[in-house]
């Protein structure tokens, strides 16, 4: 931006976006809505935030959902709140303006089956190493539940054989984690890690999933491939089911390893939080979906704590 434009507000605007995040939240739209809002401001002859001229700059787009003004709306109240520390004169927009509530989107929960039709119809990919890639991080994500973009980030020094466990950095808050996987999942990274050094056809990066100029797999690319994959197996669903939609799928599964195992689950969330890397188990919950599969499991459990009590 032009150096007239800038403002007192827009080196605000700075300061917050990099205090956000080195606390580790992964901004998108706040990155230009925020000085796209500072600028406005300007234009107006303002220098401080109020109600009205935020509500004004949040309804500027047209043909759009009213959800779309309530998140830029929710945008600048963010960081209003936080610069009125610096400012007393902000006027923090209040939650009744531009009401909205985001509708949770119901997963797909994939089957065993459709996980392997998925990886069978990756193996056909015409460059042999988008091949073993793509069908190895599909197989991945369904074993640990972990992030695509945990995933895609991996090196292959993350993978410690010799302890079993899988080493996420930089993830999610920009923590670490540690996940142990079994030997099964295990033996087949380290499969797939020497058929990738065989095919190699240059050693550009130390990332565990590389694309055919042996760069690190980009999210864009898989993801587009992915659905690709989608139509290829005949997985047809509305809303159309996504890559992500794997990590629900790992959760409501391994609730219902438990249930079925004859564990008590409750005790049980906190370490499933730990392992998807959620900061507690409310986030977890929010991955369930009362599958019928899960009701019953859960409704059997339940009858037998009543009969036991009887």
């Amino acid at each position: 931006m032009r150096g007239a434009l800038r403002s007192r507000l827009h080196r605000a605007v700075d300061d917050y976006l990099k205090l956000r995040r080195t606390l580790g939240f992964k901004l998108f739209h706040e990155t230009w809505w925020l000085p796209d809002f500072a600028t406005f401001l300007k234009r107006h002859g303002s220098n401080c935030i109020t109600t009205d001229l935020a509500l004004e700059w949040a309804m500027l787009p047209t043909n759009v959902d009213q959800s779309w003004w309530g998140r830029r709306l929710g945008a600048v109240r963010q960081f209003a709140k936080h610069h009125r520390a610096v400012d007393p004169r902000t006027e923090i927009p209040s939650r009744d303006l531009i009401p909205f509530r985001t509708p949770r989107r119901v997963p797909y929960l994939y089957s065993q089956r459709e996980v392997g039709a998925l990886m069978r119809a990756a193996t056909t990919l015409p460059q042999p190493i988008l091949a073993a890639s793509y069908a190895t991080i599909i197989g991945l994500l369904a074993a640990t539940g972990m992030r695509v973009s945990e995933a895609l980030n991996l090196d292959d020094a993350d993978i410690d054989d010799a302890r079993g466990v899988i080493v996420v950095r930089g993830a999610k808050f920009n923590k670490t984690r540690e996940l142990p996987v079994d030997a099964t999942t295990l033996k087949a990274l380290l499969a797939f890690i020497r058929r990738r050094n065989r095919l190699r056809v240059n050693n550009r990066s130390s990332s565990l999933f590389i694309s055919t100029t042996g760069a690190r797999v980009q999210y864009t690319n898989f993801g587009n491939t992915f659905r690709r994959l989608l139509r290829a197996v005949g997985i047809q669903h509305q809303p159309s089911p996504r890559i992500h939609d794997l990590r629900h799928s790992f959760a409501v599964n391994t609730l219902c390893n438990w249930y079925r195992s004859g564990v008590e689950v409750d005790p049980r969330m906190p370490l499933l939080s730990t392992y998807l890397g959620h900061v507690s188990p409310n986030t977890t919950y929010w991955y369930l979906k009362a599958t019928p599969k899960l009701v019953g499991l859960a409704a059997k459990r339940l009858e037998r704590a009543w009969e036991f009590r009887s």
